[in-house]
């Protein structure tokens, strides 16, 4: 019999802890760069930023060149300039933090149909309880008394973010199947070289010209929040992450993402004065607990089956 893996040492444990309040703040950061920035301008930033130092350092993956291509523009141009139009028109940090989560029942959901993956219980039930959430959300734009912080349309756009990152999701475990060797740190470096020119051809195409060239007269403060977003969201926080699902199952390490939502929420309560409706609270409680259901209910089970 083999033995158990161990468990996270304590640097490990304070690593993963980091992770999580860093992308928990990152909507917060996204924020205050898109005061100066338009999305797409801040899109095309934030992957200069994320993949010149880089690409210089790592050699590019070996495998087809259309899985770098398709998952730039899914996680790059898709995820991105959804969320980064979603949090301009109408959505606030804290609530963002929480529906991107979604992600992972658009991911199952794409994995079903694409994949042909079957879903376990735990991941019935947390679809069942994600759609009560976003049900939730939903009613705050129809309900007495709703919130007006946040839009139909950035709502709209958020889920529209996470399906992107859910197809960039299937792309990458695409890309793996097809490739020996499949490096995933030198797979998203060079893909984030691929959202650079369609951010900057859609902030040409459709940014009002006396905006088009805020880049030179963003203040310090924007160009701080695109350097935290390129450099500690995207370089540090996924290498971290990177190494610990190397060194660890990803049972054991994917729980603490449920720890994203609660920084961001509240991350942008304290650091933006948000506020959050009673719709919007039943809805952050039930996908969490529909994230919780998914990435917790397989420990739980597997010793009932056993038995």
């Amino acid at each position: 019999m083999n033995a158990a893996p161990a468990g996270l040492s304590g640097r490990e444990l304070a690593a993963a802890l980091l992770i999580v309040v860093i992308w928990g703040v990152n909507f917060v950061a996204m924020k205050f760069g898109l005061r100066d920035f338009t999305p797409f301008q801040l899109g095309a930033a934030r992957y200069v930023v994320a993949a010149l130092p880089l690409v210089l350092l790592v050699r590019p993956p070996r495998l087809h060149w259309k899985w770098v291509l398709l998952y730039g523009l899914f996680q790059g141009v898709g995820q991105f300039g959804f969320l980064f139009w979603a949090l301009q028109v109408g959505m606030t940090a804290s609530l963002a933090s929480v529906l991107m989560q979604t992600q992972v029942f658009f991911t199952a959901l794409f994995g079903f149909v694409l994949l042909r993956e079957r879903a376990s219980r735990p991941l019935q039930a947390g679809l069942v309880l994600a759609a009560l959430g976003l049900a939730c959300f939903a009613m705050n734009y129809v309900g007495p008394g709703a919130s007006r912080a946040t839009t139909a349309l950035g709502f709209v756009l958020n889920l529209c973010s996470a399906a992107m990152w859910a197809a960039s999701n299937i792309v990458a475990r695409k890309a793996q199947q097809a490739s020996a060797g499949f490096d995933p740190l030198a797979f998203v470096i060079w893909s984030s070289v691929v959202p650079i020119v369609p951010f900057v051809l859609l902030s040409l195409w459709l940014d009002p010209v006396p905006s088009r060239w805020r880049w030179t007269a963003a203040p310090w403060s924007s160009w701080l929040a695109v350097a935290f977003l390129g450099w500690i969201a995207t370089v540090a926080a996924y290498g971290m992450w990177t190494g610990l699902l190397k060194r660890h199952p990803a049972n054991r390490v994917a729980p603490f993402s449920l720890g994203v939502p609660v920084v961001g929420l509240t991350a942008g309560m304290l650091v933006l004065g948000e506020s959050v409706s009673p719709w919007q609270w039943g809805g952050i409680v039930l996908v969490v607990a529909a994230l919780a259901c998914v990435l917790l209910g397989p420990r739980f089970a597997k010793p009932v089956a056993s038995s």
